[in-house]
């Protein structure tokens, strides 16, 4: 199974309409895949799923992670780096039985013009220590809001050119 992470919680982010356009694609390549937004967390995850704690609404997102075998992040970038809700959510799903020995593709979004480099690089090392095995093929799509057309398409030719092979590559990963 697949699971697409939009790695914000922000309403009416560009990370879910990157999220869409991937799932969207993948499925044009034969493949079905979920879509797991930080909005959809419980607002008090913080109080009721850390530390061993379980609720029966985040439970069934666990339930989601344990059967993924392959994640696609898609991280906009955060002070620097990615969100802080991305951290508390893989602090909260249980471990090793969430991510670990599991495969993973990152794409980076911003505003500006680096795509979130940093914060992949740092979302890599967090990656690493959960044993979750990410694709060297690592995305950066700067300038998010000038990528997509008036459908939430991402339509750049050099964007869609590098979605594809990212894409193509983790079908293989």
């Amino acid at each position: 199974m697949i699971t697409i992470i939009s790695a914000t919680n922000r309403p009416g982010s560009s990370t879910l309409k990157v999220a869409r356009y991937y799932q969207k694609i993948l499925l044009e390549k034969g493949l079905e895949s979920g879509i797991l937004s930080m909005a959809q967390l419980p607002p008090n995850l913080i109080e009721t799923d850390l530390f061993g704690k379980r609720s029966a609404e985040f439970q069934q997102i666990q339930d989601i992670i344990t059967a993924t075998d392959k994640f696609i992040f898609i991280i906009p970038e955060y002070n620097g780096s990615f969100p802080g809700v991305l951290k508390v959510f893989i602090d909260a799903c249980t471990f090793p039985d969430s991510f670990y020995e599991k495969k993973a593709a990152l794409v980076g979004v911003s505003s500006g013009k680096y795509g979130n480099i940093r914060g992949i690089d740092h979302f890599t090392g967090v990656c690493h220590y959960i044993h979750l095995n990410v694709m060297s093929l690592k995305l950066h799509i700067a300038n998010i809001k000038t990528e997509f057309n008036e459908y939430s398409d991402l339509f750049k030719e050099d964007t869609i050119k590098f979605t594809y092979e990212q894409i193509e590559k983790f079908i293989k990963f």
